[in-house]
């Protein structure tokens, strides 16, 4: 019979996956599609509005790492995870400062919130949980 707690920690390792899954799906919307249909929409050059980062690609590999119990997923959790966090908290802090409620920048704004909350759990996640990263391999 499985342990419990083994099962209890796959599962929670799938739903950080599978958050990071939507939130790379969600970025892709809000940074990218939406500005270019309203560029479009607006007769403005199609990418006016869009903040270009590869961003969702990092979110979906340690998704997958998730998934699949790469050997590598738990030292990528903690350095993605302490990077973006560095990064967004320092981007709050200057739009903060001065902030710009326009469309655009509170679409930023929102997403990176979320973000930001993934992140903060992989990285509790992997900090006071190692053993849930264990590879199946």
């Amino acid at each position: 019979m499985p342990d419990e707690g083994m099962a209890s920690q796959s599962r929670w390792l799938l739903f950080l996956a599978h958050f990071l899954f939507v939130l790379a799906a969600w970025t892709v919307f809000i940074k990218y599609l939406f500005p270019i249909a309203f560029a479009l929409g607006s007769g403005e050059p199609w990418n006016s509005h869009v903040y270009w980062d590869l961003w969702p690609l990092a979110h979906l590999w340690l998704g997958w790492a998730l998934v699949t119990q790469a050997s590598y997923a738990r030292p990528l959790a903690i350095a993605m995870s302490v990077i973006e966090v560095v990064i967004i908290v320092s981007k709050f802090a200057l739009f903060l400062s001065d902030p710009e409620w326009t469309i655009w920048r509170s679409n930023w704004f929102v997403n990176k919130v979320f973000v930001l909350g993934c992140f903060i759990l992989v990285f509790a996640t992997a900090m006071t949980r190692p053993e849930a990263f264990r590879s199946r391999r």
